[in-house]
Formats: C-alpha cells, structure tokens, sequence
C-alpha cells in the first residue's frame, strides 16, 4: 500500500470518529443542553479500536479496499450513539458501554481473521465442513437444556448468564458451504430441461439443492419460529445459484417454493398464520396490544417514522421509550424518527456502499470460488437490512432480525466483524498486483526521493 492510500485511509477513518462523537455529544445537546461527560472517553475508545485495526489491515492486508473499515466504523459509531440516546430513557437492555466491549470483541475477531487466514482460498478446502457446521448451529436452539425461547422464537443457546445467537455464525459456514459446492457442481445445476415459454427450466434431478435448503428455511420458519433466518438462509443461496449458472429460472422456482411454503405455513401453524394477521391488519383491536407478538410494536414504530418526518426531531429530542426493544430490531425506527427521512436515507446509503465495494471485489477476483463467496457475503448484508427495514416499515412481515453493526447485542456484531474481514482478505487478494509490479512500484519511489 503506498503511503498515498494509507494517509487517504486515514483521513476518512478520522472523519468517521468526528462524525460519531459529533452525534453523540447532539445527544447530550438534545436531551439537556450540556455535552455528555463521556464524549471523549467513548469516542477515544472507538478511535483507540478503530486505528489499530487499521494497524493490522495495513499490515495483514494492505491492499485491501481502503473504504470497508471507514465505512463500517461509521456505522458501528453510530449504533453506538443510538444505543446510547435509547439508554437515556432507561429501557431496560440498552448499554452503550456493554455495546463497545462488544464493538472491542468485534474488532477482535476482525483482526484475527485476517491474521490467521492468510489466504480465503483455504476455505474451499473446507467446503462440507463448514456446511455441516452451519448446519449444526442453525439447529443448535432447537437440543433441549441448552435452546432458549426469547420474544416468541427458539433462536438462542444459553451459556451460564450468557446468551448466544448461533444463526448469526451459521449464515458465514452457509455461505462458505454454498460457495464452495456451487463450484463443484455449477456446470451442472447449468443444464437446461424443457423449455418454458421464454425462460429454460433445469432438469427435474438437478432440483434436489432446491428442495433441501427450502426444507431446511421451512424448518428453521416452523420450529424456530424465525422468519427472519428462513428468509436469510434460502434467499441468499438462491441469488448465489442465480450467480453461478445465470439461470433466471433458479430465481423463479425458488420464489414460488418460499411463497408456497410461506402459504402452506400460515395455514398449518398458528404462530405463522398470527405473524401474517398482524403484518396484514395491524390497526385492529385485537392485534394492537402491549403483548409480545401484537402490532403495538409496529404501529409504535410506524409512528415514529411519521413524526420524525424529512429532517427528523433532533437527536435526544424523539421518544424511543415508546417502542418496544428500539435498540434490537426497531433501532432503525429510532433513526427515522431523530434523524427523519433524510438521515434514513443517509445511513442506508452508507450500507450501499459498504454493499457496493463487497460486489466490487467479488467482480475483482480472479478464481470463481472468491467471486462467489464475495458475492454471497455482500449479499447477506443487503438482505439482512432489507428485511429489517422491510419489517419496520411494514413492506414485509417481521422478521426478528437485527441491524448490522448497529442493534445492540454481541453474537451480530461478531458474526459481521468476521463478514468485513472475510471482505477485507478476499479484497487484498484481488487487488494485490503481481509481484513483479509491486517490485518496480518499490524502484520507483526510491528514485524518485
């Protein structure tokens, strides 16, 4: 990395700091007119964790995107800030000192990724390993004396005072594994059957994929009662089936198996057939109540975004203690309604972005196994905030997911730590030059001092 990019790197990481601890004193400012006394030491900490883990991408990857680690500390910093605007009304759950030791663990991981997996390539290798893995922790809730039913679903393991979520650890193995087979047998599931007006259907014995992993999204929907795992797990193997063949039909087959099932599903189960009613008709008496499973929740966060409006109330000056757990899967109810529709758009733009330079790399990279898990795992990141956005915003049934990098909890923010990292190796790889040019690179600056 030449010293050009590191300063520019450098500068935007600085500025990401600035803009959070300039938001979080705009907390102080609208809740009492007075700075907060932990500005300096909240944002010293993130800047303390954010330089060093530029210490280690500079020298573990050096030539990786320079614009992933501004981007995600932007959006960390602001989770926290958020988080730490909702612990002010005293609702129960929302520590922003518990979410930097988290932040902390987080940027831990993300180094030691990227020292200990020196090339991503290795992964290949382990293909069948890391989707019975996956496997494995997906189901993992569901064993008795360690599964835990928190809010309605069954997607949390106990560990003493401790909860985790392993869905969150499971999508990277899934993604991992998905890469990985869709390698092998691409030029197969390729292959075209009968053909369909316009669109070439694939053969019936090459629909066995399919149907597993919408078996298993149907599984983790019904018993887990998470839709939002469901919706994670077969949309994004269906876009990476989509990538490897470029078969428009995968797309379609596997939208109708989700709706079918979906259908199928309200009318089997109770729990389902409820999640639906409420998203459907939310207005209604015996929906809207404080009960767990109502629409008050989403009615409240509904009339958030309604009373932030274009430019929002002002951060500290909104009413987050009226909706229930804003600093899980509502947070993004808190940002429209302090920071109105032009501070939502904002931040969803910075998700873009971060989106953009993962399917840049897949794009970049030079053998199909890179391009495939790059792509799956920016696609995970885009999903995952379409749905949660979807979901508060009423587009969408909701689904119990989390915000990347910005609701409050440990398991997400580790899992996404270990995805940029992930982004991070595969981006060195595939924009490292050949050594040769790294050679002449190294005359050049020498003769030129």
């Amino acid at each position: 990395m030449t010293a050009k990019r590191r300063g520019a790197q450098l500068v935007m990481l600085a500025f990401a700091i600035v803009v959070v601890m300039g938001a979080y004193a705009s907390v102080g400012l609208g809740i009492d007119g007075q700075i907060p006394s932990g500005t300096f030491t909240y944002g010293l900490g993130l800047a303390a964790l954010m330089f060093a883990a530029y210490g280690v991408l500079a020298k573990w990857a050096p030539w990786a995107d320079p614009l992933l680690l501004p981007l995600v500390t932007l959006v960390n910093g602001l989770g926290l800030v958020i988080i730490y605007r909702i612990e002010q009304t005293g609702q129960g759950g929302a520590s922003a000192t518990n979410q930097l030791m988290w932040t902390a663990l987080g940027v831990v991981m993300f180094s030691a990724t990227l020292i200990v997996l020196k090339d991503h390539r290795a992964l290949q290798r382990l293909t069948y390993t890391m989707g019975f893995i996956g496997l494995g922790l997906l189901v993992m809730p569901l064993l008795p004396f360690v599964g835990r039913e928190i809010n309605g679903a069954r997607i949390w393991i106990g560990l003493g005072p401790f909860t985790i979520q392993p869905a969150e650890f499971s999508k990277l193995a899934l993604v991992i594994f998905f890469a990985g087979y869709l390698v092998a047998k691409r030029d197969v599931l390729a292959l075209a059957g009968r053909r369909l007006l316009f669109i070439d259907l694939p053969r019936a014995r090459d629909l066995g994929p399919v149907l597993v992993t919408w078996g298993l999204s149907l599984g983790v929907l019904i018993l887990q009662k998470d839709l939002g795992s469901s919706l994670l797990v077969f949309g994004t193997f269906i876009v990476m089936l989509y990538v490897a063949t470029q078969r428009t039909s995968w797309v379609l087959i596997g939208i109708l198996l989700f709706i079918g099932g979906a259908v199928l599903a309200g009318q089997l189960f109770d729990h389902v057939q409820a999640r639906f009613e409420v998203w459907l008709h939310p207005e209604l008496p015996e929906f809207y109540d404080r009960e767990l499973g109502g629409s008050f929740q989403l009615m409240q966060g509904l009339f958030a975004f309604g009373s932030g409006g274009i430019l929002g109330t002002g951060l500290g000056e909104g009413f987050p203690d009226l909706i229930p757990l804003s600093f899980s899967d509502f947070i993004m109810a808190v940002v429209g309604e302090e920071l109105g529709l032009t501070g939502l758009m904002a931040l969803l733009m910075v998700y873009a972005l971060i989106v953009q330079r993962g399917l840049r790399t897949a794009l970049a990279a030079r053998d199909p196994f890179s391009k495939l898990l790059a792509g799956g795992l920016s696609f995970i990141l885009a999903w995952q905030v379409f749905i949660i956005v979807g979901g508060v915003t009423r587009l969408i049934p909701l689904t119990g997911l989390v915000t990347p990098f910005m609701s409050a909890g440990g398991s997400a923010l580790l899992a996404n730590w270990i995805l940029i990292a992930l982004l991070v190796r595969m981006s060195d790889a595939a924009r490292r030059p050949p050594p040769q040019a790294i050679q002449n690179e190294g005359l050049t600056q020498v003769f030129t001092r």
